[in-house]
């Protein structure tokens, strides 16, 4: 499969009268980080709903591997994994039962299972957690959840959503370190971030979201291409264009 997620000409939002997103195409391939920024109301949150299929695009279609949403609900649905930006737990499962929870849902085998979820309850420093229910635990503990739950599949495409907010310094490394070791193993990521020198850091390519519009993609020495801003860091870039007037940002 030469790309895990290929979203074509995708216009969309709340209502078919008023369009969020305007005509947005990318894609991303095996063993590729991909980061998507913009300003807040950019339209990264909506592109990421109608990626989940929690939105129906006005016009556009979206593959994971290969296949759309119509097409094989079950077989879309099993090939990503999603954490959100607020966490969704339940509040009287504990950490462990919402592992074995998520185990179930993905078919992980159970020899697998025990294995993956111990060394994410290692990696994440949530093994003396592992019997508390989550409503007793912290935001940033229950991102951590989120966070183990989304790797515990190892799917073909990870769609992370501001997944630092609330983490601690070792839950932002533990993250970082996994991502780099499923990118390594073939998966796709797509992560929207406001902290933009780790996105440089980790990121294959950008995304770069202004008022629904794909303002600029690619990697980052095109990225400076396309501005105009040659040496420049992403953060440079990505302030150029969201500084821009209506109709003056670079179009990808």
């Amino acid at each position: 499969m030469d790309t895990i997620l290929q979203v074509n000409g995708l216009t969309g939002g709340y209502s078919p009268r008023r369009p969020v997103l305007h005509d947005l195409s990318f894609s991303i391939k095996p063993g590729e980080m991909v980061g998507m920024i913009g300003l807040n109301g950019a339209g990264k949150s909506t592109t990421i709903k109608h990626i989940l299929g929690l939105m129906k695009p006005h016009r556009g279609e979206i593959r994971i591997n290969g296949t759309t949403l119509e097409a094989s609900p079950e077989q879309y649905r099993s090939a990503f994994a999603y954490v959100p930006e607020n966490p969704v737990l339940f509040d009287e499962l504990t950490v462990q039962e919402h592992l074995r929870l998520t185990g179930m849902a993905y078919d992980v085998d159970e020899a697998v299972y025990r294995e993956r979820s111990g060394r994410l309850l290692e990696e994440f420093h949530m093994k003396p957690k592992k019997d508390a229910f989550s409503g007793h635990l912290s935001k940033g503990m229950r991102q951590k959840v989120m966070i183990m739950n989304a790797l515990l599949p190892e799917p073909a495409l990870y769609i992370i959503d501001e997944p630092f907010l609330g983490l601690d310094p070792l839950g932002i490394r533990s993250l970082l370190e996994r991502l780099v070791e499923v990118k390594a193993s073939g998966a796709a990521i797509l992560m929207s971030s406001h902290i933009l020198a780790t996105v440089e850091a980790y990121c294959d390519r950008f995304l770069i979201v202004h008022q629904g519009r794909m303002a600029a993609q690619g990697t980052l020495a095109q990225i400076r291409e396309q501005t105009g801003l040659p040496g420049a860091s992403l953060e440079e870039a990505f302030y150029r264009l969201a500084m821009a007037g209506d109709g003056d940002a670079p179009r990808a």
